[in-house]
């Protein structure tokens, strides 16, 4: 990029093979559900190495679809973090259940596994850990907990698509895992999501939830070969995944190793332009063993030493072309929770502060380090350094 050129905070790669995948799958006349969705679904249960994995339209659906298939009652808890998207939180309410929000570790901005097990109560259905910025949470203590008072894991891996926990990757072992695939992640579908879970009982729910109820899918009715005969089983939504998203799907698949590769190294070079200013905490690794999907870089910014405000930063960043994320403002403290739940400042300090402070700066497989020289570089002027 020239030093003109603006650099967002995000920016997907799709390769000439995809976009001809997409050509192809429009020529082809297969539009909606049908042989690409078929191979891209295959292609990821190779990936993570587990017997099936069910894509939709968005991770948003695929955690709506897990939370009816537990079938919460009115009162029933779901525990989650408030540093997460509002989805999140969202599908718990929607699918019937009361998120209870539990404060995250100051380092990590994970979800605290101490503050989940104050949490648990009778009601507790299940935990709905969020791998914050594609930084595995500490998955042990998750599942220890689940195991003692026999409650569900719904793992938020909408960051952390590649990440892997102590050699296992996320959504080859746990519960029940969600994955996206928007634009802005490792891997992009346009929009999509995919779920993992060892659930059978959920698995089927989740086949008919994700497409009006109906006991067989489109690919099996249309299809030469297939009946159009049908039976509808339950009132189901319309979440099923398309051959358009699957045709980008399958070569990002092939591509998300090296694209996550690249975020690393990038992440590094960060840590090392970034060491020496005081103006700045840089994200602290835990010391259990991980591999960072690195989904986001996530400074916090110290506004005694900067001498700007984190939204101040923002936009003076804006003025040097460059454009920073916002990711994210707590969710307790949102009106609805406010109103709804009785959520209030103060409730988790150390959500809190990070909300105030975070930033996301740009990151994406095909910034280059001259991009990343001019991050620096803009915020060293900001800072007046």
């Amino acid at each position: 990029m020239t030093t003109d050129e603006y650099i967002p905070f995000t920016k997907p790669t799709i390769s000439k093979e995809a976009i001809q995948e997409v050509v192809d799958c429009l020529e082809s006349g297969w539009l909606a559900t049908g042989p690409r969705t078929q191979k891209f679904e295959n292609l990821l249960a190779e990936y993570f190495g587990v017997p099936c994995v069910q894509s939709c339209i968005s991770a948003t659906a695929g955690l709506l679809m897990v939370l009816e298939s537990i079938d919460l009652q009115p009162g029933d808890e779901v525990i989650t973090t408030p540093m997460t998207f509002a989805a999140t939180a969202n599908t718990i309410v929607l699918a019937g259940g009361t998120p209870v929000m539990v404060d995250v570790e100051p380092e990590t901005y994970n979800i605290d596994p101490k503050c989940v097990e104050k949490a648990i109560t009778k009601r507790t259905k299940a935990i709905m850990p969020v791998h914050f910025a594609g930084l595995p949470v500490d998955l042990d203590a998750i599942y220890g907990l689940a195991s003692k008072h026999g409650l569900r894991v719904i793992e938020d891996v909408a960051h952390a698509m590649g990440g892997s926990y102590k050699g296992k990757k996320l959504g080859s072992f746990g519960d029940t895992q969600v994955f996206s695939f928007h634009p802005n992640k490792n891997m992009t579908t346009g929009e999509g999501g995919a779920i993992v879970t060892r659930d059978e009982k959920m698995r089927k729910h989740i086949n008919y939830l994700r497409f009006h109820g109906i006991d067989r899918e489109s690919w099996n009715r249309f299809a030469k070969g297939g009946s159009q005969l049908y039976d509808i089983v339950l009132p189901g939504y319309k979440f099923n995944f398309m051959d358009i998203q699957a045709a980008l799907g399958i070569h990002q698949l092939a591509a998300l190793d090296g694209f996550n590769a690249k975020r690393k190294e990038l992440a590094e070079r960060y840590y090392s332009l970034l060491k020496d200013f005081s103006e700045l905490s840089l994200p602290v690794q835990p010391s259990y063993d991980h591999l960072h999907a690195w989904h986001l870089f996530t400074p916090l910014i110290n506004e005694e030493k900067a001498g700007v405000t984190r939204d101040e930063f923002i936009e003076e960043m804006k003025k040097h072309n460059i454009g920073i994320g916002l990711h994210y403002q707590a969710i307790h403290l949102h009106s609805y929770y406010r109103k709804t739940y009785g959520y209030k400042e103060g409730d988790f300090p150390h959500a809190e502060f990070i909300s105030d402070r975070i930033f996301s700066l740009p990151l994406f497989p095909k910034m280059t380090h001259s991009d990343q020289d001019r991050v620096v570089g803009a915020m060293a002027k900001v800072f007046r350094k």
